[in-house]
């Protein structure tokens, strides 16, 4: 096992610490990692996709969890899969694609651990009808402050605790998943031009495909304000397929970019590149448009095909924030969308979407209703008071902030919006009485 002391930083690229860092092969070396932490415990990291910082530990351990990349079993006939908890959504698909089966859910990312996919319980654009990923775990194998590994499957307490638990509860060494049958790689996908929020707002709530999202343009005003392209998608099933076309069904072919530069200067996507961003994606939109077909990559993962998208943002990096509110408090979007747009704040891959009932994790972030999400530079002027304003808006109206891609929130907010909060701190305190699972985000956010 290669043990190294690094710098690192989640996606958003701000507030790097420093580590001791791990990176075991074996589930026995990465017990060794976790009973030899030192007195500023350890966290189990992925990819480095949480935005903000719930994969640093400041002066501790960390567990790179990639080298425990094992895909151990397929059925492929009853679409079940076992891997180790360090295999990427991208090897996933890239195995279980060509064999007829897809992930029932999947991030705006392939580029996630499957063990940080259940650490953060994450959604995709299908949530309204697929739930969360931890929805389809079937059991995960957890390895404990005292190096013991527990087997915990759905309907107990630790599995509601480990599933959106930030890694805090221990180290989930492997899993076992359902998966999504699916006869072709391709997604059919209607888009359609919304033309303020109110219009995207009942776009997607009368919607009813698979996948639905809105992309809206923050920097758009006056009666424009939320404008957003309304894109819809389903899986093409395959004798939709022309006859030649039907041999290569279930190839996938994600495409590439060159990789953005290691460095971008600061303001690449300031006010001007925003809007006018934003103006050329909803102008290139059709009225609306039906059928088109797309790639499963290109449909869930268009970021992933720029390798580095992360530095467009300059070296000061970036802040990711997402809410979620109920039916009925759409009020709260409105709000939001319009300090942005008066403020010309240039938001970057800003996203509008359903959320259906919520999973049984108690710190999952997706409560029924809406989810609003946007990436700001991290040295825009009022920033943090900004967020601030809207972090208490959320909970006053009963939403939540998504605590895996959070940097900045206060430590009293979460308490507001998590109800679960003590059940979590107490079967913490139970099963890990020294607090071994630590992390930067845990510390500042006294989770």
């Amino acid at each position: 096992m290669s043990v190294d002391t690094v710098s690192m930083t989640g996606w958003g690229r701000t507030a790097p610490t420093t580590a001791l860092r791990f990176r075991p092969r074996t589930y026995e070396e990465a017990a060794v990692a976790v009973t030899g932490r030192g007195p500023r415990g350890v966290v189990a990291r992925g990819l480095g996709r949480a935005h903000g910082d719930a994969a640093q530990n400041a002066g501790g351990s960390v567990v790179d969890m990639t080298g425990l990349d094992r895909v151990h079993a397929v059925d492929a006939v009853g679409g079940v899969v076992a891997c180790d908890a360090g295999v990427s959504l991208h090897r996933l698909i890239e195995a279980l694609l060509p064999l007829g089966w897809f992930l029932p859910v999947t991030p705006a990312t392939r580029y996630v651990t499957v063990g940080g996919a259940i650490g953060s319980d994450l959604h995709g654009t299908g949530h309204r009808t697929a739930g969360s990923f931890t929805r389809h775990v079937r059991s995960l194998e957890l390895l404990t402050a005292d190096g013991s590994v527990r087997r915990v499957v759905p309907g107990t307490d630790l599995f509601d605790a480990t599933a959106g638990g930030l890694g805090l509860t221990g180290v989930i060494l492997s899993a076992t998943l359902s998966l999504l049958p699916v006869t072709t790689s391709l997604m059919s996908v209607d888009t359609e031009r919304a033309a303020d929020l109110d219009a995207a707002l009942a776009g997607l709530a009368a919607g009813g495909a698979a996948y639905e999202s809105a992309r809206i343009d923050l920097m758009a005003r006056g009666r424009a304000t939320g404008r957003a392209v309304l894109i819809r998608g389903e899986h093409v099933p395959v004798d939709a397929l022309p006859a030649r076309a039907r041999r290569t069904a279930l190839a996938f072919r994600p495409g590439k970019l060159p990789p953005v530069p290691a460095y971008v200067p600061e303001g690449l996507l300031g006010r001007a590149p925003a809007a006018l961003l934003g103006e050329l994606r909803f102008r290139g939109a059709r009225a609306a448009r039906a059928g088109r077909l797309q790639r499963i990559s290109a449909f869930f993962h268009p970021l992933d095909a720029l390798p580095g998208w992360n530095r467009l943002h300059g070296p000061g990096g970036f802040v990711q924030y997402q809410c979620a509110v109920g039916d009925g408090q759409e009020e709260v979007l409105h709000r939001i969308v319009q300090r942005l747009a008066r403020r010309r704040c240039p938001a970057f891959h800003a996203v509008l979407q359903r959320l259906g009932a919520g999973g049984p994790g108690w710190l999952s972030f997706p409560v029924p209703g809406w989810s609003l999400s946007f990436g700001l530079p991290a040295g825009l002027p009022g920033l943090g008071r900004l967020l601030d304003l809207f972090d208490d808006e959320t909970a006053a109206a009963g939403g939540r902030v998504c605590l895996a891609k959070d940097a900045r929130m206060r430590p009293s907010a979460p308490a507001a919006m998590y109800p679960r909060l003590p059940d979590f701190r107490a079967l913490r305190g139970e099963l890990d009485p020294e607090g071994a699972f630590r992390s930067d985000l845990s510390r500042r956010l006294a989770l």
